[in-house]
């Protein structure tokens, strides 16, 4: 490939990713037996699509990271790449296949190398598997040596589900030194920490880093806010442009009406109170989910819960026997979907599951 079609595909996807998009990062679909369940798998990656997600996330917590412990990463990336090309055949359109990247470099750049060949264009790059003590310079080189391989995506993980305190002076160097690095998923659920992310982006000069939320407690604040710090003695802004969520693995269609009415309001220079207020009603069901009052123990069974009441999944099973909803976590679900009937797709799955199960 010439250097200039390179640039161009470069420049076509840092485009789409500076657009803002939801992006569902994928739950794993498992039988009683704890195997891949491909017909609903494969649902799963055809319903983002019909609900006008921008992308997908795949090989992500939400997938489970166990899937490389099982083999399951090559067979779970490849069936949802492969199910989304077919998807967007039928109305082609961008969209954008991001692969979880996991563990030290050499499985990380093994990783790197599958889900190129796959067809994935973006590597979220995870450092859960690192030492927390480990130095910002080591990290940065990983991550160096991952985007020689795959366009990244940085990731700022919370510290329940096995992140670790990530520093400014990591983000910056990040920022200043990989050419690759093509947008930041922000997740710490810490404000603090989020702001560390957003002011390294701006001071580092870059303009062409996307800045996704990850931070599902906080999702439609983050979304609303205009980023300004003083940069060598003038303001500079930046916003977060959309979000790679678990929490939009489930009701996607709605995610994406919500993420448009933002859009609306941020073009027009008017938040909406309204908005403020679906972002509260959002974050207490994301409360019940994620199972916060558990420290987001049962995160993962949360999601696959409200998919099983839609049927695009037969259980709540996962990898790790261990994982399941905590105590009173059912009946919060319970409440939050019956508080909140505006925030789920049930009537838009109804319509389309039998042809997503095909």
């Amino acid at each position: 490939m010439a250097d200039s079609e390179l640039y161009t595909s470069r420049e076509a996807l840092r485009n789409h990713l500076m657009q803002g998009h939801v992006i569902p990062a994928h739950p794993l679909a498992l039988t009683a037996e704890r195997k891949l369940d491909a017909q609903h798998q494969r649902a799963l990656t055809r319903y983002y699509v019909a609900a006008g997600a921008g992308g997908m996330a795949v090989g992500v917590h939400t997938t489970q990271f166990a899937i490389r412990e099982r083999k399951l990463y090559m067979p779970v990336l490849e069936l949802a790449s492969l199910t989304a090309d077919e998807a967007l055949a039928q109305a082609p359109r961008p969209f954008v296949k991001i692969a979880g990247i996991c563990g030290q470099t050499d499985q990380a750049i093994r990783e790197a190398i599958t889900a190129r060949a796959l067809g994935y264009d973006v590597g979220l790059v995870s450092l859960s598997e690192w030492e927390c003590e480990a130095l910002p310079d080591d990290l940065v080189n990983h991550c160096k040596r991952i985007s020689k391989v795959i366009p990244i995506m940085g990731f700022y993980l919370q510290a329940a589900v096995g992140g670790c305190n990530l520093p400014y002076r990591f983000w910056r160097r990040l920022t200043e030194e990989v050419e690759d690095l093509v947008a930041i998923k922000i997740a710490p659920f810490n404000r603090y920490q989020t702001l560390d992310v957003v002011r390294a982006v701006l001071e580092s000069g870059r303009t062409d880093i996307a800045l996704y939320t990850g931070n599902d407690d906080n999702i439609v604040a983050d979304l609303l806010t205009e980023y300004t710090f003083p940069v060598d003695g003038k303001p500079r802004s930046q916003r977060i442009v959309g979000g790679l969520l678990g929490h939009w693995a489930m009701d996607t269609r709605c995610a994406v009406e919500l993420l448009q009415a933002v859009k609306y309001n941020i073009a027009s220079s008017m938040i909406d109170p309204f908005l403020l207020a679906r972002g509260v009603e959002i974050t207490d069901a994301n409360a019940a989910y994620f199972d916060a009052a558990h420290n987001f123990r049962g995160c993962l069974p949360g999601i696959h819960t409200v998919l099983k009441s839609q049927f695009m999944m037969e259980g709540t099973w996962c990898l790790d026997p261990r994982q399941r909803l905590s105590q009173y976590q059912q009946e919060e679900i319970l409440r939050v979907r019956n508080a909140y009937p505006h925030l789920i797709d049930d009537a838009f799955i109804n319509e389309h599951r039998d042809e997503w199960l095909k």
